[in-house]
């Protein structure tokens, strides 16, 4: 059974601030890869690290827990959102795993599996992880069971989007091999959706994709 160990914040702006200090600390581990996910929530958080400049350790590499089919200049885009970050870090090209949605999808979707094969196959551990949770329950881009099962083997699926929308999403079996993973949930409107996440019974698509990790975080403000 996963363990949920639940961080509550006063405020969003502490909220941030941790997840500052968080990051800063897995960008100056040797050899280490950080999971980025999208959303607004993380975003003050990038940004601030942005400013700050941190110098990345030798061996560093970003990943993106999932992105949208759009291309890579897109708002939509959580590694377009992430650019200020990526750009203080400065880190080589092929130290940044991104969904190449100039692809055709189900390439583009082979292909960050193959990236993400890559990296592991040469030893580097996803020291950290970041995850949100939407209003109806899903994670990354894994938003029912039928993704749920179409992930079974692979490390990154193409998905069907409820909002009409195409994106690649990694798997249960990518998450499951995170050091430390952090759902990060900010909002009164979320506080049903966290409730229901932390029931020992629950059935939500983002408590079952994380089934196979013995603990995770959920940080809360």
């Amino acid at each position: 059974m996963t363990d949920i160990q639940t961080r509550r914040f006063n405020s969003k702006a502490e909220l941030d601030a941790a997840l500052v200090q968080k990051l800063e600390q897995a960008i100056g581990t040797p050899n280490a890869a950080i999971m980025l996910s999208g959303g607004k929530t993380p975003l003050p958080a990038y940004n601030e690290l942005a400013q700050r400049r941190p110098r990345p350790a030798p061996g560093l590499h970003l990943l993106y827990s999932d992105d949208r089919y759009v291309p890579a200049t897109s708002e939509s885009s959580n590694y377009y959102q992430s650019r200020a970050l990526l750009n203080a870090l400065a880190l080589p090209e092929t130290a940044v795993l991104r969904v190449r949605t100039e692809l055709p999808l189900e390439q583009a979707a082979t292909d960050y599996d193959q990236q993400l094969t890559t990296l592991l196959q040469n030893g580097h551990e996803i020291a950290l992880g970041l995850l949100g949770l939407g209003p109806d329950g899903h994670t990354a881009s894994l938003f029912n069971a039928a993704h749920l099962v179409q992930a079974r083997g692979r490390l990154a699926i193409p998905v069907q989007r409820p909002d009409g929308m195409q994106g690649v999403s990694v798997t249960p079996d990518v998450l499951a091999r995170v050091r430390e993973l952090i759902f990060l949930v900010a909002g009164a409107d979320k506080q049903p959706i966290i409730e229901a996440f932390l029931r020992s019974d629950s059935d939500l698509t983002a408590r079952k994709a994380v089934a196979g990790c013995p603990r995770v975080g959920l940080w809360t403000a």
